[in-house]
């Protein structure tokens, strides 16, 4: 064997010693580093609370504590065959976020000749005790239109309930029992202070799963989901399933600082309660009346875009944009007109329409409120008498036309005015929208009626026509539309 072939079998050879050797070592690590006890200083708690004295790695003596003011709620409503009442698996019963697939008109046109005939359909939901005779809050689609209320306690009792109130656009629901003795209460917190991040339980009966527990956090506050005009949601990522609504929201001091609402179908960990500040609000119109009286200022409002308030020429775009005013309300007696921008009331900043609706809902009929609003550049104020809230009714006319924007407008005829419901002939109606056009981008539809264009009243296709012929290049142009009942702000530009 010549020398060069020994000196690279001894290499080869310390090479594979080397590596035994290592991997040896490396193996010993492992298990030594695996059997290893656990130092105090890298334990991690199971739950961490603001309050570490409070939550310590167990929820277990709180829910104790909570179990006994949580109820079931089970109802019986009478439905009937063909009554478009057929619903997605993924939905509540009722709920706002209910989106029905299933409508009158495809089981007329299929089972038009079928006998109608009547069901019975149950339904399961939560709520909570507010007081030891038997007042319970829970969600108004829970028991809406319920034949029968039964709720069942955590020791088992059931006794039949009556609503005493309820209110569906905030979808909170009042109801009682008589029960034998003093009942356990959930203790109502301060939804105010509730901070993202903080922990939160729900309890409730997801599935008919009695007494279910979930924990979480909270996740954001504030949240506008499009379920009714007074949106303001926790989110949480507390477990929360078909059957949870009307239950209680826990903070880790064990007061209720939410009512368990709405889910997200297509999501996991997305759940939303009505903040308990706004339950409170109204807890005493549910009790004595059983409805809620809220106020009303006479004004339809929007937000203000980019493009509106260049058209506007705002400097920002905070503040609730008036689109419409309706004459012999509050807003109209103190001299509030379309196109003013109510930026403050009653000290209070006012960012966008939403907040605006949710402020002046919360004042009482007959208070004596603030408003500084802008009217071009100029800071004006007003005096306003708060008014009640009715119910309006509301109905989407749509409209046509066409010209550089995208659409096609033409002169209200007496029939038009007729087929439509128009009180007046004022405006112009749009026929036609182009698709992709910057009226389509806007949102302008056919049978929609404008009203105004750069602050000025349209009264006929000509005007209209004369107004656009004003504009410079390249200018955006402010248009006010109508569509039914409603009057908004949309800004053009090409």
């Amino acid at each position: 064997m010549s020398k060069e072939s020994k000196s690279r079998n001894t290499f080869i050879m310390f090479l594979l010693a080397f590596l035994v050797a290592f991997f040896v070592v490396s193996v010993v690590e492992v298990l030594r580093s695996s059997f290893a006890p656990v130092t105090p200083d890298v334990q991690v708690a199971s739950a961490v609370s603001p309050d570490s004295s409070r939550i310590t790695g167990s929820f277990a003596d709180l829910v104790d504590r909570l179990k006994p003011a949580v109820v079931n709620i089970s109802t019986t409503k009478t439905i009937r065959a063909g009554s478009g009442q057929f619903s997605s698996p993924f939905s509540e019963n009722g709920s706002p976020f209910e989106r029905y697939f299933w409508g009158d008109e495809f089981f007329e046109r299929f089972f038009g000749d079928a006998p109608k005939r009547e069901f019975k359909k149950k339904s399961l939901g939560s709520g909570f005790i507010i007081s030891s005779d038997g007042y319970i809050f829970t969600n108004n689609h829970v028991v809406e239109q319920a034949d029968k209320i039964l709720v069942k306690l955590s020791d088992g009792k059931e006794y039949e309930a009556r609503i005493i109130g309820k209110d569906a656009k905030t979808d909170i629901a009042l109801i009682k029992i008589k029960p034998a003795g003093r009942l356990p209460i959930a203790e109502i917190g301060d939804s105010d202070k509730l901070r993202v991040g903080d922990w939160v339980l729900a309890i409730g009966n997801p599935f008919g799963l009695e007494q279910t527990v979930t924990a979480g956090i909270v996740s954001a506050k504030g949240r506008v989901i499009g379920a009714g005009p007074y949106d303001n949601f926790i989110q949480t990522d507390a477990s929360i399933n078909p059957g949870n609504s009307g239950g209680p929201l826990f903070n880790t001091e064990g007061k209720v600082i939410g009512i368990n609402t709405a889910i997200v179908a297509q999501g996991q960990g997305i759940g939303f309660a009505i903040p308990i500040s706004m339950a409170k609000t109204i807890l005493p119109d549910l009790k004595t009346k059983g409805k809620v009286s809220r106020g009303w200022l006479g004004v339809s409002v929007q937000d203000i875009t980019e493009d509106i308030a260049k058209g506007m020429k705002q400097k920002n775009t905070k503040g609730a944009l008036v689109a419409e005013v309706f004459k012999g309300d509050p807003a109209s007696n103190a001299g509030i007109r379309a196109g003013d921008v109510i930026v403050e009331i009653n000290g209070k900043a006012i960012n966008n329409s939403h907040e605006l609706l949710l402020l002046i809902a919360n004042f009482h009929v007959g208070d004596r409120i603030d408003i500084r609003f802008l009217r071009g550049n100029k800071l004006m104020k007003a005096d306003v008498l708060v008014a009640e809230r009715t119910d309006r009714t509301e109905f989407a006319a749509r409209n046509k036309t066409r010209d550089d924007y995208g659409m096609v407008v033409q002169d209200i005829t007496p029939e038009i005015a007729q087929y439509l419901g128009l009180s007046n002939r004022s405006g112009v109606i749009v026929t036609d929208v182009k698709e992709g056009s910057p009226a389509d981008d806007v949102g302008i539809q056919p049978q929609d009626v404008i009203l105004q264009v750069n602050s000025v009243k349209i009264t006929s296709k000509k005007d209209y026509l004369r107004e656009l012929s004003r504009r410079e290049a390249k200018q955006n142009i402010l248009v006010l539309v109508k569509r039914g009942q409603s009057t908004f702000f949309v800004s053009l530009h090409q």
